[in-house]
C-alpha cells in the first residue's frame, strides 16, 4: 500500500476529514486525530489506538505495526509499515483507529453534558 491508499480509506470512513498537524497530513474525526502520515519518508502509516489495540496488533502482526518510539508509542500511538501492508488490514487498522476516536469523542461529550 501507498501513502495514497491511506489517505484515500483515512478518508472514506464517516465524518473523516483531513488536516495538518506539524507539516504532516493527519486526520481527524471530530476535530480529533486518529491517523498521521507524520512518518511517511520512513514508509510509515501512523494510527492512534489505544495501548491494548497496539499490543495486540504488533502480537499478531510485528511485520508490519510497531510502537512509535517514546511516548507517543506508549500510549498507543502505532506505526504501520505501508509497503508490508494489504487493503484490509490497512482499512481494518485504520478503521479500529478511527472507531477508538469515536468512542473517545463521545465519551467527552458525555462528561461534558454532565457538568
Amino acid at each position: 500500500m501507498t501513502a495514497q491508499d491511506f489517505r484515500r480509506l483515512a478518508l472514506s470512513l464517516p465524518g473523516a476529514e483531513e488536516g495538518s498537524h506539524m507539516g504532516a497530513q493527519d486526520f481527524r474525526v471530530g476535530g480529533h486525530i486518529f491517523a498521521t502520515l507524520a512518518a511517511v519518508r520512513q514508509g510509515y502509516g501512523n494510527l492512534m489506538l489505544t495501548a491494548e489495540q497496539q499490543a495486540a496488533f504488533v502480537t499478531e502482526m510485528p511485520e508490519l505495526f510497531l510502537p512509535i518510539p517514546g511516548g507517543w508509542g506508549r500510549m498507543g500511538g502505532t506505526h504501520l509499515r505501508l509497503a508490508a501492508a494489504d487493503a484490509a488490514t490497512l482499512a481494518g487498522a485504520l478503521r479500529a483507529a478511527w472507531q477508538t476516536r469515536v468512542d473517545k469523542n463521545l465519551a467527552a461529550r458525555r462528561r461534558r453534558s454532565r457538568s
